[in-house]
């Protein structure tokens, strides 16, 4: 027998796990949310030290509390962090801090799940991964380990201090790959930077913020990414107050831009030839919603000021009009790569049929394939918002709502026939 049950087990304090312990406490549902680490640890240790919210805290929050910040900045992420603390603390959430859930297993010839943890055992009827999507950085197997160079991922990455002396080559220009090559390079180091597809919306536009405007255009209620751009990263800052990411301004800053990054042979790393490319296609998706926005003004009238200056882009650095496609990383100095290259999915844990050939969650905005089985805090698991914190609260509102309609289900006892 368990050493405890419970109805249902949440299994991650971050944003996600709080939010669906609200919605759970609200509607009276027995519950324990179970942290290996600290509540929302990602923010405090898997961030460098500098990092703030890539949304202003107006908006990237949950509705019932706001930041102790001006609405308009950008939080730290220890102040997001401690946000997060007592938001939880505002109902009192039942999360149990330093335990590890080992294994998830479905019930034989019952209903619900046996959880091994590192304390204990655990019954629970329904089960909800709370785990998000940052679990298992990805550096990609490009240069061998032994290479002699200091390779680190992004969420290991802390300050430029930690760094050996020398230059830095960072891989991946989404938000973090772009944020920590300006960290770097104003520190006074030499700085690559190989730069992939990736999505550029301004930070903001004729006086308001680019969330307001995914927001009054409907683009953060989109169901799924483009075709195509399922991989594409969004390259967006809200360091130094916020400023739109403008990767001809890095490179006048001295930052040396390069394609993506393809093997190496030796000391020698080679780049694909799509730089333009995708700087090209990152100014389209930005003037695209430029273009979107100024419409929507006309369209409802709107008192605006207007903007001509955000339209002129810089004239190409020559590492874009001659990229580099080879580059002698000892001769360059290089000492330190930063990998920027996102994460992949750990649910070695969770051993239960929801999941398809790849590994990847079977769900439908969070109900999983398992009965009993749902996920939150996954990249587009209802929409477009769903990573952040205002859109992670919705779609555990959601899943609360599924978790007492089979508890419904569950409660009905049916009147016994009568005999014929």
């Amino acid at each position: 027998m368990a050493d405890e049950q419970i109805e249902v087990l949440v299994v991650g304090a971050g944003q996600a796990g709080i939010a669906m312990s609200e919605h759970l406490t609200a509607a009276g549902v027995e519950h324990l949310v179970l942290e290996r680490d600290r509540v929302a640890e990602r923010w405090r240790s898997w961030r460098w030290d500098s990092l703030v919210a890539n949304g202003p805290a107006w908006h990237d929050r949950f509705p019932g509390m706001e930041f102790t910040v001006d609405p308009d900045a950008f939080a730290s992420k220890e102040q997001v962090a401690d946000y997060l603390a007592a938001y939880a603390q505002k109902f009192d959430a039942p999360i149990r801090t330093g335990i590890e859930v080992h294994s998830v297993r479905k019930n034989d010839g019952r209903p619900g799940f046996h959880v091994e943890t590192s304390t204990g055992t655990i019954d629970a009827r329904y089960l909800v991964s709370a785990t998000g999507a940052f679990q298992k950085p990805i550096i990609p197997p490009v240069v061998p380990a032994d290479a002699g160079l200091h390779q680190i991922h992004s969420s290991g990455y802390h300050n430029p201090q930690q760094l050996p002396d020398g230059n830095v080559l960072i891989v991946g220009a989404g938000s973090s790959g772009v944020q920590i090559a300006d960290e770097l390079r104003r520190s006074g180091r030499e700085v690559y930077l190989a730069v992939g597809p990736h999505d550029r919306p301004p930070r903001s536009y004729r006086g308001r913020d680019f969330c307001w405007w995914l927001g009054v255009l409907g683009k953060w209620d989109m169901a799924a990414p483009p075709v195509g751009a399922e991989h594409v990263t969004i390259a967006v800052s809200g360091a130094h107050g916020g400023h739109t990411v403008d990767f001809r301004a890095l490179a006048a800053d001295g930052i040396t831009l390069l394609g993506r990054a393809e093997g190496v042979d030796g000391d020698v790393m080679r780049f694909a030839d799509d730089l333009r490319t995708n700087i090209a296609a990152g100014d389209a998706n930005y003037l695209s919603m430029l273009d979107e926005a100024d419409e929507y003004i006309a369209r409802n009238g709107l008192d605006l000021p207007e903007e001509p200056d955000a339209r002129i882009l810089g004239a190409d650095p020559a590492c874009m009009t001659d990229p580099v496609r080879e580059l002698d990383l000892s001769a360059a100095g290089i000492t330190s790569i930063v990998w920027a290259t996102g994460f992949a999915n750990d649910y070695d844990w969770l051993q239960v049929d929801a999941f398809d050939e790849n590994g990847k969650p079977r769900h439908q905005r969070g109900v999983s394939s398992e009965p009993g089985v749902y996920f939150l805090g996954l990249p587009w698991l209802s929409r477009r918002g769903s990573s952040f914190i205002w859109g992670v609260w919705h779609d555990a509102k959601y899943l609360a709502d599924q978790i007492a309609i089979q508890r419904s289900y569950q409660a009905y006892d049916a009147p016994a026939l009568a005999a014929h």
